[in-house]
């Protein structure tokens, strides 16, 4: 559960290192972000001499999260860090490569 104020290392190689969350997208009083959806996070640390900078505000698609996410068929998914992928506004990720390990099915949801 990811919730703002929450920092998140980043999962791919557009040049930040890590983000805070701002605000989650979607219904007006959401408190809570899960593994699949869009935050708005601002950049708290950059890789020097890339595009992304510092205090940039920014779209981000969560996909680790410490809480544990419960599937129908009872699987219980947990990671040992939060982590998002830095995307545009038209939902396609920044970055070339994402590093770590992503839900399966997430790669194929289209982010808006």
């Amino acid at each position: 559960m990811i919730q703002p104020q929450t920092h998140l290392n980043v999962a791919d190689n557009s040049g930040a290192r890590e983000l805070m969350c701002i605000r989650i997208i979607g219904t007006s009083n959401r408190r809570y972000a899960n593994i699949g959806d869009v935050i708005v996070a601002v950049i708290k640390e950059a890789v020097p001499n890339m595009p992304l900078e510092r205090s940039e505000v920014i779209r981000a698609v969560i996909v680790r999260t410490c809480k544990e996410l419960k599937r129908d068929n009872g699987m219980i998914i947990r990671y040992d860090d939060n982590a998002a992928v830095i995307v545009d506004q038209e939902g396609n990720p920044k970055g070339t490569r994402i590093f770590g390990a992503i839900v399966p099915g997430i790669e194929t949801v289209k982010f808006y």
